[in-house]
């Protein structure tokens, strides 16, 4: 509310101007109706233009109008301000994002340059994870990172999801030493399709009516970028389908297990991996053995050189960092946003492999592999 005040003094006009409303004497006006539209100056001239006490001189105030909204006194201006709590974590999720995307897009053109010129993907595939458990054990040692506090039903729930892990893994990438990157992230973006058919033949999970509608463009641009790939090859396209089915399970089995278990998404990945290596090396040993290795590293030390080492070193190193950022961004995340960051992740994969190894791409693949991605945009949205 607000209030204003004016100071009149004795020879004021507006005195005698209240006075006579006062007494209800108004000189020239034959109604009160009249006198409210008149202006205020304008009805002190009238009624006072004959009165003995009326001057000609100006209208002084004797102080400025001073104006005061009660409410507002009490109060203050009202701000919008973004916590600092909320700056940071924004900052530090875009971080995340971008930390995980080129680390994607790193380790998946490093480790196609090997598979390139070393075709054992079952060596590489334990390397990788080789590499991102000796990073953690020695950070656990260092106390760099606090080591996690687990018992044995912890390994007990994590098992089933290290075997799927180490499939998926595998599949992955024996698929991409049979076919291009960009084809198996192409495929791989079919995941979503193979989550609900499990779900709901396996698990008896049912989903709404959008949910099954968007596994219609994931499958069929799948299948339009299968068919007309121009370096088609059974056995990499099998991998990446064995890839999606794997994971679909490790995320089921991911699920149900770690229900209740206090562990960090960084320490959680480190000892899936520590698990999946156990599983992992007895049968990389027995499916191609330290004779082809031997002799694939000498070939190909003699023709490359050095850099062959720098190419494993950063594939290994790599594909721990990778994701173990994305396991760090779902313990900030929702899955939704995870879910719309993955497919991000996908895209950027498929676009930096084609430019990098001038992978030809005729636009009927393009298509397909854009209509299979948008299924996948779709699904993550529909799902939640």
């Amino acid at each position: 509310m607000m209030m204003s005040s004016v100071k009149l003094t004795a020879s004021s006009p507006f005195s005698s101007a209240f006075r006579s409303r006062k007494n209800n004497k108004l000189p020239n006006l034959q109604t009160r109706s009249q006198l409210s539209t008149l202006p205020t100056i304008q009805i002190a001239k009238q009624n006072l233009g004959h009165s003995p006490f009326f001057t000609h001189k100006p209208l002084h105030l004797s102080s400025s109008i001073v104006c005061q909204a009660y409410e507002a006194d009490r109060s203050r201006p009202l701000e919008i301000e973004i916590p600092d709590e909320e700056v940071a974590k924004k900052l530090k999720m875009g971080l995340y994002f971008a930390s995980w995307w080129s680390l994607n897009v790193v380790f998946n053109i490093y480790n196609k340059k090997v598979l390139n010129v070393f075709p054992y993907p079952w060596l590489t595939s334990t390397l990788s994870l080789a590499a991102g458990s000796l990073i953690m054990l020695i950070s656990w040692a260092t106390k760099v990172a606090e080591p996690p506090k687990v018992n044995l039903d912890f390994w007990k729930a994590l098992l089933p999801v290290a075997v799927a892990h180490t499939i998926g893994h595998v599949a992955a990438t024996v698929s991409m030493s049979k076919v291009a990157v960009s084809f198996t992230h192409i495929i791989k973006s079919g995941e979503p399709a193979f989550s609900v058919l499990v779900s709901r033949f396996l698990l008896g999970e049912a989903f709404p009516l959008p949910v099954y509608l968007s596994l219609l463009p994931i499958i069929g641009g799948c299948a339009l970028s299968a068919v007309t790939e121009l370096n088609f090859n059974m056995i990499g396209f099998m991998g990446a389908m064995i890839s999606n089915m794997a994971f679909v399970f490790r995320n089921i089995f991911s699920k149900k297990g770690m229900k209740g278990m206090s562990v960090s998404g960084m320490n959680y990945y480190a000892c899936l991996s520590i698990l999946s290596l156990l599983i992992l090396t007895p049968f990389a040993i027995a499916v191609e053995g330290p004779k082809l290795w031997a002799a694939g590293w000498q070939q190909v030390l003699s023709q490359i050189g050095p850099n062959f080492i720098w190419w494993v070193a950063a594939q290994s190193v790599f594909y721990h960092l990778y994701n173990q950022v994305s396991y760090m961004s779902l313990d900030q995340i929702s899955p939704l946003t995870f879910s719309i960051g993955n497919t991000m992740k996908r895209i950027s994969v498929i676009v930096s492999s084609i430019i990098i190894f001038h992978t030809p791409v005729q636009p009927i693949n393009a298509l397909g592999a854009a209509i299979a991605i948008l299924g996948t945009f779709l699904y993550s949205q529909a799902k939640q």
